[in-house]
């Protein structure tokens, strides 16, 4: 359902000047009713200025009429055809002035643990802005010494759904385009069930490289020991032969 402008101001001007019930004005602002119980006691948004959504056609004087009239009725949101299609509205995400100091930090952690998200990815994710990403990638960026790296998360500067999902869609890209690169490379994009399932590269192992020479070599002076004429019928010399006759 989508809320009116300027909120909590919205909820004053609706205390101070109708009698609707803390719950129909808590829904129709998108406040918790206890909220709007403390504007009413004067604890919540002292100073804060009423904002009329009647004369900023948000909201008509008979609708008001319906729900001082029924407390179950739902207050709706005027339709304001200026205002169609701004929750879709694109570009960097805002990023409150508190915050601002931080992004450099969260900029530097998603480079340094994220290196596949592109730079369009990052600027989403904590609303900056491209030169300002490209100068921490290549650390030239005027603060770097004193920068550290934080989880924009935890800054508060993105959710971490929205951080798994870039991280997700990055990495399925990276696959993807890993199909065109060398065998080692692809195999480091590749998940793990399509690492497993690639064809195997026969390769020897380093350990036994060189060895077969060494095999072959010892294998055929074995051979040649094993069939040694001399040595396998074990003749006797010509000497040996004289020697013999003489003694008989």
């Amino acid at each position: 359902m989508a809320k009116p402008l300027m909120a909590k101001a919205t909820a004053v001007w609706l205390v101070d000047n109708t009698t609707l019930s803390f719950k129909q004005i808590a829904d129709f602002v998108g406040m918790h009713e206890l909220e709007i119980q403390g504007i009413a006691d004067g604890d919540v948004a002292a100073g804060v200025k009423g904002f009329d959504p009647i004369a900023n056609n948000q909201l008509t004087q008979e609708e008001i009429d319906k729900g001082e009239a029924d407390p179950l009725h739902t207050l709706k949101l005027k339709h304001n055809p200026a205002a169609e299609g701004e929750e879709k509205r694109r570009g960097p995400r805002y990023t409150p002035l508190s915050k601002r100091q931080d992004r450099p930090n969260a900029i530097l952690w998603l480079v340094k643990f994220h290196p596949e998200l592109a730079d369009a990815q990052i600027a989403k994710l904590v609303g900056t802005t491209k030169p300002t990403i490209q100068s921490i990638r290549e650390r030239t960026h005027w603060n770097i010494s004193n920068m550290q790296p934080i989880d924009p998360v935890a800054l508060g500067l993105c959710k971490q759904t929205e951080l798994d999902a870039a991280v997700q869609k990055a990495a399925s890209k990276k696959a993807k385009d890993g199909e065109a690169m060398g065998d080692d490379e692809r195999r480091k994009l590749l998940s793990t069930e399509q690492s497993l399932g690639a064809e195997a590269e026969p390769r020897m192992p380093t350990a036994i490289e060189g060895l077969e020479t060494f095999s072959l070599s010892s294998d055929s002076e074995e051979k040649e020991k094993e069939f040694d004429a001399d040595s396998f019928f074990n003749l006797p010399s010509d000497g040996e032969t004289d020697d013999e006759d003489e003694n008989a």
